[in-house]
């Protein structure tokens, strides 16, 4: 019988080694948007399941005709009880490589991630999501570098607003993403971006609030101000500040509560 299986294994065509003639290199092919069941480790080593949207691709050279998709699937599937964290994530990246036996490649994971937050007076909990992503890539000649992206949602007030209006001010919901890459071999984790996005805005949002807690958080904000550039700038402060980061994209998007268009600006250090 296993010799059977054998010699059948061994006359199929294995179609994607086939040379090819039209010898055009293609920069990245693979699998994207896959979802897989993974469990993620936060900074207090605290596990936590979530479900990863992969996007994994490699180079194809010019004279290969296909690349060996399954690879792909089968890494997840053997992966399945590893707990991932952005200091070992480069490692499936690397394993990803030799098993598609290239050089170059690309693979992203993006999920949500719930922190449990306590409101600031009534101290009731409750959990708010932010979207979290995971990031490994090599080009040719460079080192394997691995990143790490998150979208926090915050609120700002209008500096304007409260300075011209006889009573009140405008405030809206905003969205903070950075997209930082550590240097290698620091303790770096997402939630440290999230605390910088928070702690530089008007407020920050929680998912329970008492009375007692919307006035204390309403009335933070209203003493609060920030413009779209005041808040970009403090954080980018931050991160300046942080020598475990080697270089951030960072963007903050205010959607304005009494304009139809958002307020928008973007940081790139390097």
């Amino acid at each position: 019988m296993s010799n059977s299986s054998s010699t059948t294994n061994q006359s199929i065509p294995d179609v994607q080694s086939y040379d090819d003639s039209r010898r055009i290199a293609i920069s990245r092919v693979g699998i994207k948007d896959i979802k897989y069941p993974v469990t993620v480790i936060d900074r207090l080593q605290q596990p936590q399941a979530v479900i990863g949207n992969f996007t994994m691709t490699v180079a194809l050279p010019e004279d290969r005709k296909g690349t060996h998709m399954s690879r792909f699937t089968q890494l997840l599937n053997e992966h399945a009880q590893t707990v991932h964290s952005l200091a070992n994530f480069v490692e499936l990246f690397r394993e990803m490589n030799r098993r598609l036996e290239s050089t170059e490649g690309t693979i992203e994971m993006s999920f949500v991630y719930f922190i449990n937050k306590t409101a600031p007076v009534s101290g009731v909990s409750g959990m708010l999501d932010y979207q979290v992503s995971l990031r490994a890539d090599i080009t040719r000649g460079k080192e394997a570098a691995s990143s790490v992206k998150v979208v926090v949602p915050v609120t700002t007030l209008c500096p304007c607003s409260k300075e011209i209006s006889e009573y009140g001010a405008h405030n809206q919901r905003s969205h903070v993403t950075i997209d930082a890459t550590p240097k290698q071999d620091s303790s770096f984790f997402w939630e440290d971006l999230i605390d910088y996005a928070e702690s530089e805005a008007s407020s920050q949002l929680y998912s329970q609030l008492k009375r007692s807690d919307e006035k204390l958080v309403t009335e933070k904000a209203y003493e609060n101000p920030k413009f779209v550039e005041d808040l970009i700038r403090d954080i980018a402060l931050k991160l300046n500040a942080d020598d475990r980061i080697d270089c951030y994209t960072l963007e903050v998007e205010n959607f304005e509560s009494i304009h139809n268009h958002s307020a928008y600006a973007i940081i790139e250090s390097s």
